[in-house]
């Protein structure tokens, strides 16, 4: 599959099965959960392939881990650190409780807060500057899609917006992320490539978070609940590359119709 809007490949492996016909037919249904997609469907897994141009750093600043300065953004610190990564999409990672968060945050935590919201919009504007994808913060007004702006912990446990249990046994570390200036109600697959990259990277914020160490994979706590994900990163010539991040999601037909056109029409 080509992704238009990271301008990358994915590979997706679709479950089939041979009907009465021993005809090949895509299996939909099936008991595989992602937590924030109401129904249960058959499992595909997902594999972005070189989500990072080989041209490119993975790290733009260089840094796994750099000095951030959030001065005038309403913390009480004016630096604080951070994880800026581009991949699956850009992404600045900072610690959950350098924002005052515990990183068990709910969509009614953080949307209804108006100083809220506005502090983060000026934190990820300035990660924008940090970046290098705008040369001033004020750019950031007409790019409300990059960078995104997320927040990590180490596991622990908490109520999802379902109201299920999640246990921090079961999880590597929890995750919040906002996009269009809101808390998402889970995790973007796109920000999920850059969770799964920066996770198995040793050293950024995000391996931290998870423990620390060579890591392959990570189960992570998003506010609908948990994603497994999957990479593999290394240095080549000097600079970080993603070879490929791995996640599974559902797909199942919502629904199919016809549409009648007069033939008088044409």
């Amino acid at each position: 599959i080509w992704q238009e809007n990271i301008g990358k490949t994915i590979i997706a492996h679709v479950p089939v099965y041979l009907d009465a016909q021993c005809k090949v037919q895509v299996q939909e249904t099936g008991d595989f959960e992602l937590d924030g997609v109401t129904f249960p469907a058959a499992e595909v897994k997902i594999e972005f392939i070189d989500p990072v141009d080989s041209s490119s750093d993975m790290f733009p600043t260089g840094n796994l881990i750099d000095d951030f300065d959030v001065a005038g953004c309403g913390l009480n610190t004016d630096s604080v650190k951070a994880t800026f990564i581009s991949a699956g999409i850009p992404t600045i990672f900072m610690k959950a409780e350098d924002l005052g968060f515990t990183g068990t945050e709910l969509q009614g935590d953080i949307n209804s807060d108006s100083e809220t919201l506005a502090k983060l919009e000026k934190i990820r504007a300035k990660g924008g500057v940090a970046m290098g994808l705008f040369k001033d913060v004020s750019e950031a007004q007409t790019s409300q899609h990059i960078p995104k702006i997320a927040w990590v912990a180490p596991a622990q446990s908490y109520s999802a917006s379902s109201g299920k249990a999640v246990n921090a046994k079961d999880i590597d570390l929890v995750v919040r992320a906002m996009s269009m200036g809101q808390l998402h109600h889970a995790m973007m697959g796109t920000a999920a490539v850059a969770i799964a990259a920066a996770a198995t990277t040793q050293g950024t914020l995000v391996n931290q978070a998870a423990g620390a160490g060579e890591l392959g994979e990570v189960r992570f706590g998003h506010p609908s609940g948990t994603l497994l994900v999957g990479g593999k990163t290394e240095r080549v010539n000097g600079r970080w590359q993603a070879k490929k991040v791995s996640m599974s999601r559902s797909a199942r037909r919502i629904m199919i119709g016809e549409v009648f056109v007069p033939a008088d029409a044409f």
